[in-house]
């Protein structure tokens, strides 16, 4: 079964460790789709070019960056650059990767959001001018011929709105579009060992996720960026992915310990009746 690993774009995620991994999956004949993030990448550009990011609360309590224009800009420069080191540390491992943006062949499209829903000063409103998509196919025939001919897909955001424009998307939502696609297992390797019962108490790591009541006690504990993972996790299993595992990218053999017993174990039973 196809193995789609989303690799973190958060300044404590190093990822020497999955790549390595990575590569030795794919030289025992794994076929792997790397799905990547890059949000310290972008942060960092948008300092060297004096621009204040902005962040936005959604109603539901996501915090996430608005994406203006000249954000948009930023974007799209340092999700390239960080595609291209990632296939090159991919490549110097030995694995025949090749670097694709959600734009490329059409991989990820969607609708354009012409504004966003969010909450400031406790009021709920609506910021437009926002450059951002919902992720509503995936060319999975693409990434299937490349895997078919060997060769390793890694991808990341900007997505193709379906006006034709590049616009930005979750990259852990992109990564569970992609493996619902695909019909893979997913894992998701981020700064923490998993998904915490009590978010400040690493020993309360939550294993196993295979009812629909351990999956509403996961959703409780989400907080923080763990909501966007779990919201991920969800939308993965909702489009086709057996099983989606949240662990530590910072781990010994991060992909294949997820794969085994690592991090958090998310099953398609947990959202039945849900």
């Amino acid at each position: 079964m196809t193995v789609v690993v989303k690799i973190g774009g958060a300044k404590a995620v190093d990822p020497a460790g999955a790549v390595g991994d990575v590569a030795d999956l794919v030289a025992s004949g794994e076929p792997v789709v790397v799905v990547h993030g890059g949000s310290t990448a972008v942060d960092d550009l948008l300092s060297r070019l004096d621009i204040d990011p902005t962040y936005v609360e959604t109603p539901d309590g996501v915090v996430g960056r608005f994406t203006d224009e000249a954000t948009m800009e930023a974007f799209t420069m340092a999700m390239g650059k960080v595609n291209t080191d990632l296939v090159a540390a991919f490549r110097e491992a030995g694995v025949d990767a090749v670097g694709l943006s959600g734009v490329d062949g059409g991989l990820v499209t969607g609708a354009r959001k012409s504004a966003v829903r969010v909450v400031e000063d406790g009021k709920k409103k609506i910021k437009r001018g926002d450059h951002s998509g919902r992720i509503e196919s995936v060319n999975a025939e693409l990434l299937e011929t490349l895997l078919a001919d060997g060769y390793t897909p890694v991808t990341g955001p900007p997505m193709l709105a379906d006006d034709g424009v590049p616009v930005n998307t979750d990259a852990d939502r992109a990564a569970a579009a992609v493996a619902g696609a695909l019909g893979a297992r997913l894992v998701v390797l981020t700064d923490v060992a998993g998904v915490y019962a009590d978010p400040e108490d690493p020993a309360t790591l939550i294993e196993s996720v295979t009812t629909p009541a351990e999956y509403d006690a996961l959703t409780d504990a989400a907080e923080g960026f763990m909501r966007k993972k779990v919201m991920a996790a969800t939308e993965a299993l909702e489009s086709g992915s057996p099983e989606v595992v949240v662990a530590d990218a910072n781990a010994d053999a991060p992909v294949t310990g997820a794969l085994g017993s690592g991090g958090t174990h998310v099953h398609a039973s947990a959202l039945e009746d849900t």
